[in-house]
C-alpha cells in the first residue's frame, strides 16, 4: 500500500456518533468478491434518495465540502460488524484521515474508533486520529465558520495543524507499530515479507515426517 507520511486537505464534518459499519458500507455492497468499487456507495442510505439522487439534507453532500480528503466525526466511529469494507469505501470515497473523539460517560471511556475498525484502517493506508472531545468541538467550530477549512496532518511529528492565518495545531497519539506500518506502508502481506528468507530457510529445512 502507499506509505503515508504527511496529507492536506479540505476537511468535512459527519456531526454524529456511533456510525456503525454498516452505515458506511450497507450489506448490500458486500456482494462483490473485489476489493474496488466502494467508493460511491459509502453511506449510500444517508447519501442518496430512494430515487438513486444526492440526498440534500446530507451533511456530506453539502458543495462546500466537493473535494474532501479529511473527515471529522464524533465517537465510537465504526462500530457494528468487521467488515474491512467499511474501509475500502471510506478510502476509495477520497478520504486519507478520519478523527473522532474519545468521550467520557458515566465514568467509562468511549473510543473514538471501534477497535476492529481502527486495526482494518491501519491495514488499509487510512490514518484515523484520537483527539479530545473538546478538540474536536474546536474543530467543528472551526469547519462551521469558515468554507473550504483545510487541516495539514504530520504522521512523523503526531500532529493535525488546522490551516488559516495562524494555524491551531493539535497533538495525536498513535499505536508505535501503527504508525510504522504506515510511514512503511506495509499491509499485512508486505509484512510477511519482511521475512521471505526465514520462511524460505524454514521450508527447505523442516523436515513434518522425520522421526
Amino acid at each position: 500500500m502507499k506509505p503515508f507520511t504527511t496529507h492536506t486537505g479540505i476537511i468535512a464534518t459527519l456531526n454524529r456518533a456511533n456510525v456503525d459499519t454498516d452505515a458506511i458500507i450497507p450489506k448490500q455492497f458486500l456482494k462483490s468478491i473485489k476489493r474496488t468499487g466502494y467508493g460511491p456507495s459509502a453511506f449510500f442510505d444517508w447519501r442518496y434518495t430512494a430515487d438513486g439522487d444526492p440526498e440534500e439534507n446530507f451533511e456530506l453532500n453539502q458543495p462546500r465540502f466537493e473535494g474532501r480528503s479529511i473527515l471529522v466525526t464524533r465517537n465510537n466511529f465504526g462500530c457494528g460488524s468487521s467488515r474491512e469494507h467499511a474501509v475500502w469505501a471510506l478510502f476509495q470515497d477520497g478520504y486519507r484521515v478520519i478523527i473522532a473523539p474519545w468521550k467520557e460517560t458515566g465514568g467509562q471511556r468511549i473510543a473514538a474508533f471501534a477497535d476492529i475498525f481502527r486495526i482494518n484502517a491501519v491495514k488499509n493506508g487510512l490514518l484515523v486520529i484520537e483527539l479530545s472531545e473538546e478538540e474536536v468541538n474546536a474543530i467543528f467550530d472551526l469547519v462551521d465558520a469558515r468554507t473550504g477549512l483545510q487541516a495539514a496532518v504530520d504522521l512523523e511529528k503526531q500532529e493535525v495543524a488546522i490551516l488559516g492565518t495562524a494555524p491551531t495545531v493539535y497533538h495525536f497519539d498513535i499505536d508505535p507499530a501503527a504508525k510504522e506500518q504506515l510511514i512503511k506502508g506495509l499491509d499485512d502481506i508486505d509484512q510477511t515479507l519482511l521475512y521471505e528468507a526465514e520462511i524460505t530457510r524454514f521450508e527447505k529445512e523442516y523436515e513434518p515426517f522425520a522421526l
